[in-house]
């Protein structure tokens, strides 16, 4: 038995809660890495997963030798890194998972700087706004927009997003230019509807001005849960649009839309950078993470009103 073979596959079995998944993110068979862990088991003396027809859960013994196995496979990966030529050049596969606008309009947009600095870094790149397993799906990181919900994972706030209220001119030519938000709820006026993904929630539109904070309750004929969806639907004249400004600078110098409601302000968004817990951070992994941190600093004032440190 290799020890540092048994090693990661009991850390990636805990991980993903799956022989087989661990089998497919470690390349190797589902029956390796079973024999795999009976001989570590064999070899402790202990039993470390309670394996059923459904699941797989870690004992007490086996969630204590966990937290042992993760900190010695990073450290080996920290020596292995540190005396190689990953030390200077990062490489290897990245899989990143980040919302459709995000990936339009700011990161594809500077991934040649980024392809200049680390050439050695391969990047699969996902594109949606859904719920992404990162552990299931072996994904290595994701960038997202609001508040997280699932607690369990780690997170750099990378910034908060400056929203804005949008409108196409020829909807506004039809139905008028409304010049207070309680406008919108009168039965002539439409929004688009935003429906986050993990939730199925539409986005609460919460606008403040000189210590008057109000929430409008708009009606829809149309909501979606994809970013460039959204912004379409606005282009097309569906309804009024709530949207970061970084989505909408380029249609609005070209006159598509049209922003509403000088001096009111509507809630920031944050914006995160988040991976797995308990996984060490790669060098090609950090590398990128500093880089997501400093193109959003560097993007636009105005759009990202605040960096997180």
């Amino acid at each position: 038995m290799d020890r540092f073979d048994a090693m990661q596959a009991f850390v990636r079995v805990v991980e993903t809660g799956s022989f087989t998944k661990a089998a497919e993110t470690l390349h190797m068979s589902k029956t390796s890495v079973t024999q795999l862990i009976q001989q570590l088991e064999a070899r402790l003396r202990v039993k470390l997963l309670n394996r059923t027809t459904r699941k797989v859960n870690v004992t007490a013994d086996g969630a204590a030798y966990y937290e042992r196995a993760v900190r010695v496979l990073a450290d080996v990966d920290d020596a292995e890194t540190s005396l190689s030529a990953a030390a200077v050049l990062p490489r290897g596969r990245l899989r990143v998972d980040v919302p459709s606008p995000f990936a339009r309009f700011i990161l594809i947009p500077a991934l040649p700087a980024f392809h200049a600095r680390y050439p050695d870094i391969q990047i699969d790149l996902g594109v949606s706004d859904r719920m992404v397993d990162l552990i299931g799906e072996h994904v290595d990181c994701v960038v997202r927009g609001g508040e997280l919900t699932d607690q369990s994972l780690m997170a750099r706030r990378i910034g908060d997003l400056q929203l804005g209220v949008y409108a196409a001119p020829p909807y506004l030519q039809r139905i008028g230019t409304p010049n207070h938000p309680r406008e919108l709820e009168a039965p002539q006026h439409r929004i688009v509807g935003y429906r986050w993904a993990r939730t199925g929630k539409l986005f609460p539109m919460v606008m403040q001005r000189a210590g008057e904070s109000i929430q409008v309750q708009s009606r829809y004929v149309l909501s979606v849960d994809d970013g460039n969806a959204y912004i379409s639907a606005g282009l097309a004249g569906m309804g009024v649009l709530w949207l970061p400004t970084y989505m909408v600078r380029e249609a609005v110098e070209k006159g598509e839309l049209v922003r509403l409601f000088d001096g009111w302000q509507l809630e920031t968004m944050p914006m995160f950078v988040a991976y797995p817990p308990n996984r060490h951070i790669s060098l090609k992994l950090r590398v990128f993470i500093d880089w997501i941190v400093e193109l959003m600093a560097g993007y636009g004032q105005g759009e990202v009103v605040t960096m997180a440190r």
